[in-house]
């Protein structure tokens, strides 16, 4: 007979919950008879917390689930649910994940887990403190393009990696002509946490790293392409956060690699995300969802005529990257490590620690930014 496991979903009717974590991960779960752990079936008991009633139940019936709550303090007082995971407004997480883990919870946390990283260095000597599991969300990892990458580069092939680069971005219209923009209007206001660097360079960290290895050092410079947007209301207002970044990441390693990233770029590349990584014993170029990789031992002799327009396709001679696994939703595996872990003391994808070093490259992105030096990951964590 299957066995219930309770969680607290705070901030269910959030865009991330209803697009990933409820559909993607933790209702399929359930539907299909709960997550195997050890040779029993564990069924998630969803309570879902919020502010507003009205949503909540709208969002309970479009799942099957009749369990919701507005009151913070009083679904953590339940002991019908251990787990609390906080997908709520980013800052009021340090002060929610704090009332859990005082309250007995262990915790899953999106990203980013704190904004100041003292919070998040109290937050991990307090679950220390208490003996509570905690992890944080890292999807992109397990992007199908990505573990191909991953595949690719713990398979020896590439050799000595030297060198990468990792392009990112697409056009985010303003808002002024007949297209709204496609991202909330306050990703582009300080005072509300907005700014690209603290988005995206968080979750290119646990890319960058899971993959090729730690990052020692950056020096980068954010900048405003976009001044002026239009807000949900049709009202304009003044850009104050940046909306493009490029920057060097060194790692311990010794290679060197560039990442860019914007809001304000039209796409001319295979995909959204292409990460191409050099090594000495060949290249391998992974977009979202594809992979293609050339050997040196293939690798072409190439030429240009500043005359004539050869007309060759650079893209002859790499193939593509076999998928040897079924992929899953990246959220689901993230759950899927978390219960697991939980429940049996197995290995987590990843923890607070891991969601503290993610902020901790934002940070340095924008202290470089600002600053106009290098700035080295220990200074930060």
């Amino acid at each position: 007979m299957a066995k219930t496991i309770g969680i607290i979903v705070n901030g269910a009717t959030s865009g991330i919950s209803n697009r990933q974590h409820l559909p993607q991960a933790l209702v399929p779960i359930i539907r299909e008879g709960g997550l195997d752990i050890g040779g029993e079936r564990f069924v998630p008991d969803l309570l879902l917390l919020g502010r507003n009633e009205a949503k909540l139940r709208r969002v309970a019936a479009q799942y099957g689930l009749d369990k919701i709550a507005t009151d913070l303090d009083a679904a953590l007082a339940d002991p019908a649910y251990p787990i609390f995971f906080d997908s709520g407004v980013t800052g009021h997480r340090p002060t929610v994940l704090r009332k859990a883990l005082e309250a007995g919870k262990d915790i899953y946390t999106e990203k980013p887990v704190v904004t100041a990283l003292e919070d998040g260095k109290a937050l991990i000597a307090l679950a220390t403190a208490l003996g509570r599991k905690h992890g944080a969300v890292e999807d992109k990892l397990f992007l199908p393009g990505l573990v191909k990458l991953r595949q690719t580069a713990e398979s020896g092939v590439l050799g000595r990696i030297t060198t990468f680069r990792l392009d990112f971005g697409y056009w985010i219209f303003s808002g002024h002509g007949a297209i709204p923009m496609q991202r909330p209007s306050w990703n582009y206001r300080a005072e509300d946490g907005g700014g690209l660097m603290m988005d995206m360079f968080p979750h290119w960290r646990y890319v960058i790293e899971g993959i090729l290895g730690p990052i020692r050092r950056v020096v980068a410079r954010g900048w405003t392409a976009l001044p002026e947007r239009v807000d949900e209301t049709g009202k304009p207002f003044a850009v104050d956060t940046d909306d493009s970044t490029a920057a060097i990441v060194e790692l311990e390693s010794g290679a060197v690699g560039v990442v860019t990233s914007s809001w304000a770029t039209r796409v001319h590349r295979e995909d959204l995300l292409t990460f191409h990584v050099d090594g000495i014993g060949g290249s391998a170029v992974a977009g979202l969802h594809r992979c293609a990789l050339q050997p040196a031992a293939v690798t072409p002799k190439t030429r240009f005529d500043p005359n004539t327009d050869l007309g060759v396709d650079y893209r002859e001679g790499w193939v593509d990257v076999p998928e040897t696994l079924p992929f899953a939703n990246g959220y689901r595996k993230g759950w899927e490590a978390f219960l697991r872990h939980v429940v049996a003391g197995a290995p987590k994808a990843a923890d607070l620690s891991d969601g503290l070093r993610d902020v901790a490259l934002g940070r340095a992105v924008s202290i470089s930014s600002a600053e106009g030096r290098w700035v080295d990951m220990k200074e930060l964590v």
